[in-house]
């Protein structure tokens, strides 16, 4: 038995999201529909919302309500170094950890040549110009080990490297393949204190 055409579109939106598959899609449309409408209405108010007030960091493009971010706005923040990331998740990651007391810049995404995306695709030349106003003496190249981000981080070091800006990479302590954003406080903590010059 095929399931109803309400079902089905909710299923096809559902699995569209970054790690859901057709069975866990199937899982959750049944779950939504199996919760009250004020649940429901508080699921659907809270996306709005959040789509509504969420906007780009004008400075390091991280989502935020307020332009500047909260966290370049934080005066207690080392202004000399840069930690570049590909996505907001990553910031939130790195952030956590207490060892890292820096600025951040969200590329909104990695190189990928099999994918056609290039330079132009994410936020390459907004990051360069950043480095050329700012008074920037570091630049950590966070981005995941899986080899997009590897691809980025030597695109990235070879043109910050010609600003005479002194770049280095997360150390060991991330697995290879992995994304940032699931790695736990303690993994990346010692990968900034175990980062390496490029």
């Amino acid at each position: 038995m095929n399931r109803p055409q309400p079902i089905e579109k909710m299923v096809e939106i559902i699995k569209k999201l970054p790690g859901v598959g057709p069975k866990m899609a199937e899982r959750l449309s049944y779950h939504i529909l199996e919760m009250s409408q004020g649940e429901v209405d508080r699921l659907l108010d809270s996306i709005q919302k959040a789509r509504q007030t969420m906007k780009n960091c004008s400075v390091c493009y991280n989502l935020s309500e307020h332009d500047p971010c909260p966290v370049c706005s934080d005066s207690a923040k080392e202004r000399d170094i840069l930690c570049v990331v590909e996505t907001p998740q990553d910031l939130i990651a790195v952030s956590r950890v207490k060892e890292y007391k820096g600025l951040y810049f969200v590329l909104g995404g990695a190189l990928s040549p099999l994918d056609a995306v290039g330079p132009n695709d994410i936020r390459v030349e907004k990051l360069i110009k950043r480095l050329k106003s700012d008074t920037i003496s570091e630049v950590i190249i966070a981005t995941d080990t899986d080899s997009k981000g590897e691809i980025t981080a030597v695109y990235l070091a070879e043109i910050i490297k010609k600003l005479n800006i002194k770049v280095t990479r997360l150390g060991y302590g991330l697995p290879v393949g992995g994304d940032i954003e699931y790695a736990d406080e303690v993994t990346i903590s010692r990968a900034i204190s175990g980062r390496q010059e490029m």
